[in-house]
């Protein structure tokens, strides 16, 4: 016989009300007790009954999670992790519409969601950037992460990209490092990111009292061989650099690549630093690289949890947000 909420009840140890208040997902019940009727209800495999507490709650307890490449990216696991477990947490459903930068998908997606009477959508972007989302979005609270919208008419969450750069740099002048190379992203197809850690690596500089060489800065194009390109012609300056910040974990393999080919050794003579911390790059290089983690999963959760908080308030956005900037911690390997 299948469970009713009254076993959940039972089995949690609360009141009937009190799981009543969890499946409509009110703010009022306190985190451990949710989690407690939570876990009843996957020990008994309770499944509520979605259609008849919508009508009569006038509530669809369903977030819509909409993104662009993500659902492909390498990041994709720990954004829609985040945001799937804030999302179980205060008892509501994630639909996730992938829609590969296609402005029609995008159109259909969200209106497929409004149909389907979600609370609010979470409007998610493979790296970084700016973007502007269809107009039907703001039918419903919504907040962005890892992107902004120009004139701040939405919540958004992105990664500290000059904190990020700063703190790569200032790691690799506290290991006494005076000739720091920089492979720097594409200031075009990543301008947010490339700005960001470029003004914190200037700004690392600076503090330390080192001057800024523009010799020492390479952008990277979109090739996969940027990395390696890019830091032989540092290697190959009459004073080289002896550490390198990549822009990101593939050009640091590529520059492990142009270190060893000129029979140097990391870290001991050339010191590297990468940055995203993709774990089956960062983890298995020889040795492994030291880097700058982008906070993802952080993203993803703030990214409910603002949602909600709209939801609840029935708020609109603001005429101007700017967006909240998470911390990029530094992951310590041995490339340093």
């Amino acid at each position: 016989m299948a469970a009713t909420i009254r076993d959940v009840a039972k089995h949690a140890g609360v009141s009937f009300k009190t799981v009543s208040r969890v499946l409509n997902g009110e703010a009022t019940v306190r985190p451990a007790t949710r989690q407690r009727v939570l876990d009843a209800m996957g020990t008994l495999d309770y499944t509520p009954h979605h259609t008849a507490r919508q009508m009569r709650t006038r509530r669809s307890n369903t977030i819509g999670f909409i993104s662009d490449e993500i659902a492909t990216s390498p990041f994709a696991v720990d954004i829609v992790k985040g945001a799937q477990l804030e999302a179980w947490q205060h008892g509501m459903l994630l639909l996730v519409v992938n829609t590969e930068r296609d402005g029609q998908h995008e159109a259909d997606a969200i209106a497929t969601l409004l149909e389907r009477r979600v609370e609010g959508i979470v409007y998610a972007a493979m790296f970084h950037r700016s973007v502007e989302p269809n107009d039907r979005l703001r039918q419903v609270p919504a907040v962005l992460i890892d992107c902004f919208e120009p004139n701040g008419r939405y919540h958004a969450v992105v990664p500290d990209e000059e904190q990020g750069g700063h703190l790569a740099t200032r790691t690799l002048i506290d290991h006494g490092h005076r000739r720091i190379g920089f492979v720097n992203l594409d200031p075009v197809a990543s301008a947010a990111a490339s700005a960001g850690r470029l003004s914190g690596y200037r700004r690392a500089l600076a503090e330390a009292g080192l001057p800024f060489d523009p010799e020492l800065v390479r952008h990277a194009t979109t090739a996969p061989d940027q990395g390696y390109t890019l830091t032989a012609a540092l290697l190959d300056l009459e004073d080289r650099p002896t550490a390198l910040f990549c822009g990101n974990d593939r050009m640091a393999a590529g520059a492990y690549c142009a270190i060893y080919e000129r029979g140097l050794r990391i870290p001991t003579d050339v010191a590297v630093i990468g940055y995203d911390d993709q774990e089956e790059i960062a983890a298995y290089l020889m040795p492994a690289l030291t880097t700058i983690a982008l906070p993802h999963q952080a993203m993803g959760r703030w990214g409910v949890q603002r949602l909600l908080e709209l939801v609840a308030a029935d708020d609109e956005p603001p005429t101007v947000a700017a967006p909240l900037r998470l911390t990029c911690p530094l992951v310590r390997r041995d490339s340093v």
